[in-house]
């Protein structure tokens, strides 16, 4: 599916985005942060969350395993230079954000008891009509799948299996006894807050992921800072590597963009179109606004946190051995350089990460019930969504990468088609609104 078709789509129509707009998620880069700081909040606005709220959300399905162990599976396929572009990837995904979170909010529809709601399939029936309604229904049935919460589950039970179960001597011969031991309980805390509804969750993550976020940004920047020297030849590798692909597997330079293009695309979701359905939420009359406000999570997820994770890595030199990938690898780099306190501090980390992501995911995957079978069945998938978790613990990696690697391909199809499409009107409402902004 993450062939060059998809990646002419996704990375030529973030460059289309950024010069069509003539770079406008960067130059209103400090508007964005006001609105985000609830300048412009006005709690009689229709919808559910606060800017702040809607990007935490959004924040907290992205801000993760992505980031932490994404990262290491990109540097681990595609070599250093996959960093750099995940790099080029978030450059062009702010704008693609600026523009498809601009639409959730100009055409944001109705669910079947009247309720407002944002995201690329009532975007694509509603602006675009009904000839168009395939798209939409291939976007809802791929997010079924694709924001189950299989890769973080994984992920999490993982780095707890490798540095307290095995280090302990624990279910050494039980490895499934082992999984299900931390998947049952994940799950059970996933049911208590996902239940209670997208508030709930804007709630809890509205405190768990700034909270989080600067505690690793921080054990990552103390690692830089004591590698200092290291930095200049580091770099030399990321951009060298890049245009080489010597450290991709069979040294193609395509393998090595297309890895970070899909692992930049999982961990910030520009172009996926489920960012879209947590700012299709936000309280805003203003669409503009929230597009703005959404340009800010690539920056955030992928410039900031994935760059921590990736040189930390790469600093470790752990990244060039065999049999190592995913958390694990990230586990590793941050216990050689901070020793028991950076693997303690990542223990954390990947626990809030972990959790935040699946609470964030859990509302994507239950709009795409709503749409496609009614409000009545989300509960359900809910339920699904629970059990999956346990799924997720006990399944190898491999499976669960090429699972949602897959069906994310399938969601990004109509999310960016509808963009271009519809990109005109963007900017028509971008000229309106910037207008009124210096009158």
């Amino acid at each position: 599916m993450w062939g060059y078709p998809l990646l002419i789509l996704m990375m030529g129509g973030g460059v289309f985005f950024t010069v069509y707009s003539r770079f406008t998620p960067f130059r209103f880069f400090r508007h964005g942060v006001k609105i985000l700081l609830g300048q412009y909040d006005n709690p009689q606005d229709p919808g559910d969350l606060t800017h702040f709220q809607a990007l935490s959300t959004a924040l907290a399905s992205t801000v993760g395993m992505g980031n932490i162990s994404g990262v290491a599976v990109a540097i681990s396929m595609g070599g250093p230079g996959a960093l750099f572009w995940m790099w080029i990837s978030a450059f062009v995904g702010m704008s693609t954000k600026f523009f498809t979170c601009t639409l959730s909010i100009m055409f944001r529809g109705k669910d079947d008891r009247g309720d407002v709601q944002g995201g690329p399939m009532y975007v694509i029936e509603t602006a675009l009509g009904r000839k168009f309604k395939a798209l939409a229904i291939l976007f809802s049935t791929a997010g079924l799948i694709g924001c189950l919460p299989l890769f973080q589950a994984n992920q999490l039970t993982q780095i707890i299996r490798d540095e307290i179960w095995m280090k302990n001597g624990w279910f050494t011969d039980a490895v499934l006894t082992g999984n299900l031991m931390v998947g049952i309980p994940v799950a059970v805390l996933v049911a208590f807050v996902i239940f209670g509804g997208i508030k709930r969750i804007g709630y809890v993550a509205s405190r768990l992921v700034p909270l989080m976020v600067s505690l690793y940004l921080l054990a990552g920047i103390f690692i830089v800072i004591t590698n200092l020297a290291h930095i200049p030849d580091l770099l030399a590798l990321i951009f060298s590597d890049a245009f080489s692909g010597k450290a991709a597997a069979g040294g193609v330079i395509g393998s090595v963009i297309i890895t970070g293009v899909r692992r930049a695309s999982f961990s910030n979701e520009a172009g996926l179109g489920t960012e879209a359905m947590a700012h299709g939420a936000a309280k805003t009359r203003e669409p503009v606004r929230e597009g703005l406000v959404a340009m800010l999570g690539p920056f955030i997820d992928t410039i900031v946190v994935c760059s921590i994770t990736g040189i930390v890595i790469l600093l470790s030199g752990l990244w060039q051995g065999d049999e190592t990938s995913g958390v694990t690898l990230t586990t590793m780099a941050f216990s050689q350089e901070l020793g028991s306190t950076g693997k303690l501090l990542l223990l954390i980390c990947v626990f809030i990460f972990s959790l935040t992501t699946m609470f964030g995911q859990s509302y994507y995957g239950s709009k795409c019930t709503g749409y496609l079978f009614g409000t009545r069945w989300q509960q359900k998938y809910n339920l699904f969504y629970v059990i999956a978790v346990i799924f997720g613990a006990v399944v190898s990696l491999n499976v669960v990468i090429n699972i949602i690697d897959g069906v994310y391909a399938l969601m990004a199809i109509p999310t960016m088609v509808s963009a271009l499409l519809l990109s005109p009107q963007v900017m028509n409402e971008a000229k309106r609104y910037f207008t009124t902004l210096k009158q």
